[in-house]
């Protein structure tokens, strides 16, 4: 058995759960097992990282992990940085 630590960061706050899996389980089966017990938890889920590192369904997870569940971005970072440019310099 592994332990691997699952996290949602949502604005001002975030969600953690510990499963206890299986040695051969990959981020699919962790999912599955998210999906049982905490479906909410999945809502607008647009990928996965481990240790901030993208991942796809098919990865191996280890003992330890922190498998985060990724939500798409809500702006594009380069617009948002021009915009916070502008506002600084008295432009907005």
């Amino acid at each position: 058995m592994k332990a691997v630590r699952v996290v949602r960061a949502r604005p001002g706050h975030h969600d953690d759960w510990t499963l206890h899996l299986e040695d051969a389980t990959t981020v699919a089966d962790a999912i599955d097992v998210m999906r049982r017990t905490a479906p909410t938890a999945l809502d607008a889920v647009a990928g996965y990282a481990v240790f901030g590192v993208r991942v796809q369904l098919a990865t191996l997870l280890r003992d330890g992990d922190r498998l985060e569940l990724l939500e798409a971005l809500q702006a594009d970072p380069k617009d948002a940085r021009r915009r916070r440019a502008a506002a600084s310099r008295g432009e907005g």
